[in-house]
């Protein structure tokens, strides 16, 4: 039992012997949540609903029937993962672990629209709606979405520290506004509520327009907070680009270091056997990196290994 909860976790790993079978199915899975995310779309057209009903249902059941499945031996072979097996506690735990995991969350909310309507009646555009967040299943297959799911956690402090300044502009610019405007436009500017829609479409530089100040006063303030505006939505937005970029240096390096510890450990000739190749592929996907990035790291390293073998002034080998 043991055997087979190991092949089945290598097989959704794509690691070891298992790695071209678990390309495979990613391809399909990726495949099917495509066609699912097209499916939902085209359905939401009343002619094609209507027409294709049963095409539609069929295609719901057998998509949900795999999910399903593919979530429940995912659950059964966590266990067997390396930063689950590592925990020092029992599978239960373990399971529950990953249960409350980000990608583990968007797998149950692939299958569980479908299986509520089956107990609750929901509205078709309301269930349409939750059955096109299958598309976050990408996540699992998508090294950006997952560098970026990353540096979501990294900067969360600092995230959060810009949107509460961004929020506090946005309560000062909504009460300047309707101590400004309130008199002479009560219908837009009638409340703080109210001038909230204008500075928030001014704080993000989007600016619909519906709603705009009329006096001297009021534009001055507008446009004040629209420079202002222009900085502050920068700060998240430069947080992420520079935590995107250094997740993917930590990548490299980190890929890097593997490769200078497989030749660390080889022969002086500074070869790698097939077992250390095996485990940097296995590395490489694991970490998300194309083939030319780890072709580019262990060509480095191999380079600066043999210039490290002979003596710079001599050209003799050392020893």
């Amino acid at each position: 039992m043991n055997n087979l909860r190991k092949r089945t976790a290598l097989f959704f790993e794509g690691n070891g012997e298992y790695r071209k079978t678990g390309h495979y199915i990613d391809i399909f899975l990726i495949s099917l949540i495509m066609i699912n995310v097209i499916a939902i779309v085209l359905e939401s057209v009343v002619s094609l609903a209507q027409q294709y009903k049963y095409e539609f249902l069929i295609l719901e059941l057998v998509s949900v029937s795999i999910f399903a499945i593919e979530y429940l031996l995912r659950l059964w072979s966590c266990v067997e993962r390396a930063e689950y097996k590592s925990l020092d506690c029992g599978n239960f735990q373990r399971r529950l672990k990953y249960l409350l995991s980000p990608l583990a969350l968007i797998d149950l909310m692939a299958i569980l629209p479908t299986l509520l309507m089956m107990f609750i009646t929901f509205d078709l555009r309301f269930l349409r709606v939750l059955r096109l967040l299958r598309v976050f299943k990408l996540t699992r297959y998508s090294r950006a979405m997952q560098l970026l799911l990353q540096s979501f956690r990294d900067e969360s402090s600092s995230l959060l520290a810009a949107f509460f300044i961004m929020a506090v502009v946005l309560i000062l610019a909504s009460c300047g506004i309707y101590l400004i405007e309130h008199d002479i436009q009560p219908d837009k500017f009638g409340s703080i509520p109210a001038a909230m829609w204008w500075a928030m479409a001014t704080l993000t530089t989007v600016g619909y327009g519906d709603v705009v100040p009329v006096t001297p006063l009021g534009r001055f303030f507008g446009g004040v907070i629209t420079l202002l505006s222009m900085g502050m939505v920068a700060i998240p937005t430069g947080l992420l680009a520079s935590s995107f970029s250094e997740q993917l240096r930590k990548r490299r390096i980190m890929f890097s270091d593997a490769v200078h510890e497989c030749l660390h450990d080889g022969e002086l000739d500074g070869k790698l056997d097939d077992a250390q190749l095996e485990h940097l592929e296995n590395l490489r996907c694991k970490l998300g990196l194309s083939k030319q990035e780890a072709n580019k790291a262990i060509k480095s390293q191999l380079s600066a290994r043999t210039k490290n073998l002979y003596c710079r002034h001599c050209g003799e080998r050392q020893d």
